[in-house]
């Protein structure tokens, strides 16, 4: 029997966006039958042990997301390896991980707006230093390419 696909979101401290689109990504892909391994991590360690903000918490929760169980971790030298794809939130994050990949995984990385088909944003703007409706552009742009990523994925399962 294959391995799960694992997917790790990455955002900076791990507390808004890529906490959110693993809850997101996690409750679609298991509406689409998907068996995969799925986590979030920050490419910084200012929140380490933390529940994501609270405002992300409430603004998914406020669209049927549940975030409550995760904790921020920063991402280790082992998910490289580890996971199939490190999908950044945007370009400075990436660049942070192009940075401290090793050559041979380089290939698992991209952002997670690639996957995106009805948004015109290379990437998922970062909310924590603005007002709620950046929480719901959040939601938005990750309810969008987690569609587009469930998509690939279960296409790929079918080939």
């Amino acid at each position: 029997m294959p391995a799960k696909t694992s997917i790790l979101f990455v955002c900076m401290g791990n507390i808004c966006r890529s906490p959110t689109a693993e809850g997101v990504f996690r409750q679609r892909a298991q509406a689409a039958g998907l068996k995969l391994d799925i986590d979030s991590a920050g490419t910084h360690d200012y929140h380490v042990g933390d529940p994501p903000d609270p405002r992300s918490t409430r603004h998914a929760a406020a669209r049927g997301y549940d975030l409550s169980a995760q904790r921020a971790r920063r991402v280790a030298a082992s998910d490289f390896e580890c996971f199939d794809h490190i999908l950044a939130m945007d370009h400075d994050n990436l660049k942070l991980l192009q940075a401290a990949c090793p050559p041979e995984y380089r290939h698992k990385l991209g952002l997670f707006m690639q996957y995106a088909a009805n948004s015109k944003s290379a990437v998922v703007p970062d909310p924590y230093s603005g007002g709620a409706q950046g929480f719901d552009i959040v939601l938005d742009y990750i309810e969008d390419a987690s569609d587009g990523l469930v998509a690939a994925l279960a296409l790929r399962e079918k080939a």
